[in-house]
């Protein structure tokens, strides 16, 4: 039997998926797999910046070749930030005395010194690969597992949205809020498909699959809406619809830790309208972007804080969605006590989600083999027609198979874009789960 690695230990009532700071199981967990951390168009060439991904630092870069470069944070010489340094080819160059870092970490140049002991000098990297316009990254140890590639979201006539947003909450309780439907008539029951049943729990099923869990609700008429899980983060989904043009909106989702007390948010979204009609739909999402001045984040705090309620804010101002779920997860608290629950038969894919984390955190731990997850072709998502609308999902219609790439669209509101920059690029706030003892972990008000 394989040793198991060397995992910290977090406070009794920590779950394990909670922390992903290095060492600990979920961070050591999710470091096996690929994960976005970027959105290509935000990366200028020979513009390195600092970044952190679950309270990790690194320095990220394109080179001059258009290469993305993905290095230790600091400088193995007197431990100066790299980020500050410049892009010479793809090669990185540190401000302070100019010691030179080639792509592969090796440092090639020490001017002062005559680069006399270059040959003994290097810094760590990481992989990197750019996919449908984000950039991705393997963080763990070892050789990289193979890259997941989602055909459905790369090969089609029409728009391929790129979005994101980041959270003030520990990432696990927005992968929990992913299979939670009966939440949706509640915290968004503005939506004009949200109605009263459409998360009762009667109605919802988890099946563990290849990939991780399909979670199904059906109506009672029996047309249904399947979501698709993927194991440790990701989910695939007909999103609620948003436009009158496009009804059911399939999309994927990454929760990705900055650090154990926020996360970002990354996914793209297929949209398959083309002509008039995705014209119509680009002028108008680029418009609500623009229009967007009010950061949810802002007004999550001032509503649970007693100093506003949603409805104070104007629509158009604000991603209601978003605020939406920033009240109900933040609401939880910035990392949720799981002990002090009462769950509900409408909370099964919560509980399935839980189940499957808690036992691959056991099996890491003790060394036995985890489960290698495999999205196949019959992993599927599907919703139930809409009146009115051709908007096609994949596992009705079947996704397109046509040899036209979609044109890639960032739909970030800009007030967005400059927040989530400022939570990659900044120092990692420390974690509560860090240092301190049990009775402290949850009680301490962390937002």
């Amino acid at each position: 039997m394989a040793q198991p690695e060397k995992i910290r230990r977090l406070p009794p009532r920590a779950d394990d998926f909670v922390s992903t700071m290095p060492g600990t199981p979920a961070g050591i967990y999710l470091r096996r797999f690929w994960q976005p951390i970027y959105h290509s168009i935000d990366l200028k060439v020979a513009r390195p910046v600092p970044l952190r991904i679950m309270s990790e630092p690194f320095t990220l870069y394109r080179g001059e070749s258009g290469g993305v470069f993905l290095v230790a944070a600091r400088c193995p010489h007197r431990g100066m930030q790299l980020s500050a340094g410049w892009v010479e080819d793809n090669a990185l160059r540190c401000f302070y005395h100019g010691w030179k870092f080639e792509s592969d970490g090796q440092c090639s140049e020490q001017p002062a010194d005559e680069s006399r002991f270059c040959d003994r000098i290097s810094i760590r990297t990481w992989p990197t690969r750019e996919y449908l316009g984000l950039i991705f990254a393997y963080l763990g140890d070892g050789a990289a597992s193979e890259f997941p590639l989602h055909p459905e979201f790369e090969r089609f006539a029409g728009l391929l949205e790129t979005d994101s947003y980041f959270r003030r909450c520990n990432y696990f309780q927005n992968v929990e809020n992913a299979l939670d439907m009966s939440h949706v008539a509640f915290a968004h029951g503005d939506n004009r498909v949200a109605h009263d049943k459409i998360g009762l729990g009667r109605s919802l099923q988890t099946e563990e699959s290849d990939w991780g869990i399909t979670y199904t609700f059906t109506r009672d008429d029996g047309q249904k809406r399947v979501s698709q899980f993927g194991m440790p983060n990701i989910l695939h989904i007909a999103a609620l619809p948003n436009d009158s043009e496009i009804g059911w909106q399939e999309s994927l989702f990454w929760w990705v830790p900055i650090d154990d007390l926020s996360h970002i948010q990354f996914s793209i979204h297929r949209v398959p309208v083309t002509g008039e009609a995705a014209a119509r739909v680009h002028a108008r999402r680029q418009a609500r972007r623009a229009q967007i001045d009010i950061a949810h984040q802002d007004a999550c705090d001032m509503v649970l804080s007693g100093r506003a309620r949603i409805d104070d804010f104007e629509v158009n101002r604000v991603d209601l969605v978003r605020l939406q779920d920033d009240v109900a997860q933040l609401g939880q608290g910035a990392i949720v006590d799981r002990s002090q629950e009462n769950l509900g038969r409408a909370d099964v894919g919560v509980t399935a989600i839980r189940r499957l984390w808690r036992r691959e955190m056991s099996n890491l731990a003790a060394g036995r083999p985890l489960k290698v997850w495999e999205k196949s072709n019959a992993i599927r998502v599907r919703a139930w027609k809409i009146t009115g609308n051709m908007a096609q999902v994949t596992g009705e219609d079947g996704a397109d198979a046509s040899n036209v790439s979609p044109e890639i669209v960032d739909v970030r509101p800009f007030i967005e874009i400059e927040l989530q920059l400022h939570a990659l690029h900044t120092s990692p706030r420390p974690s509560p789960l860090a240092d301190v003892e049990r009775a402290d972990v949850f009680d301490r008000d962390t937002r």
